[in-house]
């Protein structure tokens, strides 16, 4: 049994130091995967936004759960922007975000602190704090988008 659990710690300490992309069979697997991720960043921060601008009646858990949701699924799509994924169907990433990583990846960190700003006033269950937090995660995913998306 010892050995048994020795091994499986031995495989998976091996399996992390593989590259993150590794974890990716094909481009278009990483294509999809970020897509995904950022599909599901966008939909808990819209239940959020809906909340703040009076769309949507405000309630402190649904919108602490949705932040928390954006926050942690916004950590997820950028290890699927590496080589080979600036290609394929329905891929909205323009060149510029392999050909200006560092940029690219200055301003994913930035809508990453943003958005843990808005999951922090979100968990106060203070409407006015999530308001205040909004702006920057906007601003922050506006800033990349208009840089780094097509259309």
């Amino acid at each position: 049994m010892k050995k048994l659990a020795s091994l499986a710690l031995a495989l998976s300490v091996t399996a992390m130091a593989f590259p993150a992309a590794a974890q990716f069979a094909k481009p278009e697997d990483a294509i999809k995967y970020r897509q995904s991720a950022l599909f599901v960043m966008q939909q808990n921060f819209s239940r959020v936004a809906a909340m703040a601008s009076g769309k949507a009646p405000f309630d402190a858990k649904v919108a602490a759960e949705s932040a928390a949701v954006a926050e942690f699924t916004g950590k997820l799509p950028w290890v699927a922007f590496g080589d080979g994924t600036d290609k394929g169907r329905d891929n909205r990433a323009k060149p510029e975000v392999w050909t200006d990583k560092a940029k690219f990846n200055d301003y994913a960190n930035k809508m990453q602190v943003e958005m843990a700003k808005f999951s922090a006033a979100a968990k106060t269950g203070n409407l006015d704090n999530i308001k205040a937090t909004m702006a920057g995660v906007g601003g922050s995913c506006k800033t990349c988008h208009d840089a780094f998306r097509k259309d």
